[in-house]
């Protein structure tokens, strides 16, 4: 693979080999990061679960203390009479079959989190083929099937964000910017990688956190030593 100038000077600032203490492992990414733009730094971890038992999977959804930097597009779907009431909380859409037609016939996606009340369910339903694959239907287990409108839209507002497998038992999340500075981006790590320990299923064995690794947009991956209880 090809790599620019860039990145290959990030490189030399750290051995890949090395499983760095979280903080340090944050310093690096922030001192190796050499875009023009403000980047997202993003968090790897690899799980000793089998994703396939629905018995081992993990999910679930936090509110970093820091938030991830970007304010997410909230989409509602509601009642009628409680379309008003979303919006107020700061959702930047809310509606029912309307919102259903014009992601279907016009293959709209200006959103990036999804909340139902659970009398919706059943129409959002049907957006399950094209919600499902890009991580954005709405689950009880994310809080995102709620009644309590006001609350899931103000936590999403606030930087929430959900933590789910893929495929390959790995789970990737935003945790920050290169700008929130080691310290914010450890705080963030440290919520996220305590709620990901708390979710351990009863029946995963062995090593539960396998690898665990941060970069940013453009910069190059840094393993971090990753605790394996939440008081380790």
């Amino acid at each position: 693979m090809f790599r620019g100038k860039n990145y290959k000077e990030s490189a030399k600032l750290f051995d890949k080999q090395t499983q760095y203490p979280a903080q340090e492992a944050f310093d690096i990414v922030c001192k190796a990061s050499k875009a023009k733009f403000d980047e997202t730094v993003e968090l790897h971890v690899r799980l000793g679960v089998d994703g396939r038992h629905a018995d081992q999977q993990v999910r679930g959804a936090i509110v970093l203390p820091h938030g991830t930097g970007k304010t997410a597009r909230v989409l509602v779907f509601c009642k009628e009479d409680k379309v008003q009431e979303a919006l107020d909380a700061g959702a930047d859409y809310a509606g029912g079959m309307d919102l259903v037609e014009k992601i279907q016939k016009e293959n709209w996606f200006e959103f990036d989190v999804v909340i139902a009340t659970p009398d919706m369910m059943g129409t959002v339903g049907r957006l399950g083929k094209v919600l499902g694959p890009k991580g954005l239907m709405p689950s009880p287990k994310a809080g995102t099937v709620t009644p309590n409108i006001v609350q899931a839209v103000q936590e999403s507002k606030a930087g929430k964000i959900e933590y789910r497998l893929d495929k390959t038992n790995i789970i990737h999340c935003p945790i920050g910017k290169v700008s929130f500075g080691a310290e914010k981006l450890f705080e963030n790590y440290e919520a996220l990688i305590n709620a990901i320990i708390k979710a351990k299923p009863a029946s995963a064995k062995g090593t539960y956190i396998r690898s665990c690794v941060t970069a940013s947009t453009m910069g190059p991956g840094v393993k971090v030593a990753a605790k394996q209880t939440v008081n380790g």
